[in-house]
Order: C-alpha cells, then sequence, then structure tokens
C-alpha cells in the first residue's frame, strides 16, 4: 500500500465518510425491516384485520393496500438513499479523491495542474 492510501484510510475525513455511510445504510436498512417484517408479522397474527375491505362492499382489503404500501416504501427509502449519495456522499468521495491523489502526485516530484 503506497503512502497516498494509507494516509488517505487513516485520515479523520474518511472515517468519518465510512461512519455516515454505515450509518444511513443501517438505519435505512433498520426501518425497512420494520416495514416489511411488520407486515409480515400481521398477515401471520392478524389475519381477520387486513382482509377487511377498505369500504363497505368493497373488494379491496386493507392487506393488499398495506402489501403495496410495503412495496411503495421500500422504493421511497431507495430514492432517499440515492439522492443522499448523490448530494452528500459522492460530493465527498470526489473531494477526498481529489485531495489525496493532489497529495500522491506533490509527493511523487509530478506536478500537479
Amino acid at each position: 500500500m503506497n503512502k497516498s492510501t494509507h494516509d488517505m484510510l487513516e485520515s479523520a475525513d474518511f472515517k468519518r465518510l465510512v461512519s455516515t455511510k454505515w450509518t444511513t445504510s443501517v438505519l435505512l436498512t433498520i426501518v425497512l425491516f420494520v416495514v416489511y417484517y411488520g407486515y409480515i408479522l400481521l398477515v401471520a397474527y392478524s389475519k381477520p384485520s387486513l382482509a377487511a375491505p377498505l369500504n363497505e362492499g368493497g373488494s379491496t382489503t386493507v392487506g393488499i393496500v398495506m402489501g403495496v404500501t410495503v412495496i411503495v416504501g421500500a422504493w421511497i427509502l431507495t430514492a432517499i438513499y440515492v439522492v443522499w449519495a448523490n448530494r452528500s456522499y459522492d460530493n465527498e468521495v470526489a473531494r477526498l479523491k481529489d485531495k489525496f491523489t493532489r497529495a500522491s502526485a506533490t509527493d511523487d516530484g509530478r506536478a500537479v495542474r
């Protein structure tokens, strides 16, 4: 491992970036699991409430609406992650990459433009 890579891996900025990514990923994963397994538990233990129609005489049940909500919720969580990554994470990765690429180039004696 060259000096620049080692410096990057040991930098506080890189460690903060990794921590932020893991925190965001784990938080969104927990939310998804709670929503998904909450729905599965309702299917397992509360079938009558999920089988109830939304309105009297209607054929659409509460369970169908909740199932669609789980799927749409997963899309929303994915969109939240993508927006966060595009606005924050990718910019920070580019900044760190530029910072350590420039540091490496000056350490090697190459000219940096």
